[in-house]
């Protein structure tokens, strides 16, 4: 990773604005903790009706709030007026989603001009200790152009 420079100093707004539009993330129940250049941090307290089977945060809540740290970080890199959009991504999973809630990690890798390179990293807090429990590998694409995307 480099260090980046933000095409739009307001980036930490515009991610905000954008975050509080998407009705995935109150449905969930996720908050926006970090917003820096590059990086976005995403908060999912632990519910009953988001978990599987056997009790474990299900894999696609988690994937789903993973996926928007990730596109966020990448965002805060892309310059006013644009929109993000999810090109692709990989995910492992490592570990049960268990305790009282995740933290997922967004990071931009490197940066393009239409395409960004994201990690991102999910950590289940129980107890106040962080256990690594997924990583997902994205790409995401920037959007200029379009009405009804612009962030």
């Amino acid at each position: 990773m480099g260090t980046f420079k933000p095409a739009d100093p307001e980036f930490g707004a515009r991610v905000r604005a954008s975050f509080a539009r998407q009705a995935m993330m109150t449905t969930l129940g996720a908050t926006l903790e970090r917003v820096a250049t590059g990086e976005v941090d995403i908060r999912l307290p632990f519910r009953a009706d988001l978990t599987q089977q056997h009790g474990f945060l299900h894999a696609g809540a988690m994937t789903t709030v993973v996926d928007s740290a990730c596109g966020y970080a990448a965002l805060t890199l892309m310059p006013a007026g644009a929109a993000v959009l999810t090109v692709e991504f990989k995910v492992n999973l490592m570990a049960p989603g268990a305790g009282e809630s995740i933290v997922a990690r967004g990071r931009v890798l490197k940066a393009g001009r239409t395409l960004t390179t994201c990690a991102g990293d999910v950590f289940a807090i129980a107890g106040g200790e962080e256990k690594h429990v997924l990583t997902m590998l994205a790409t995401m694409m920037t959007v200029q152009g379009r009405p009804g995307l612009a962030d």
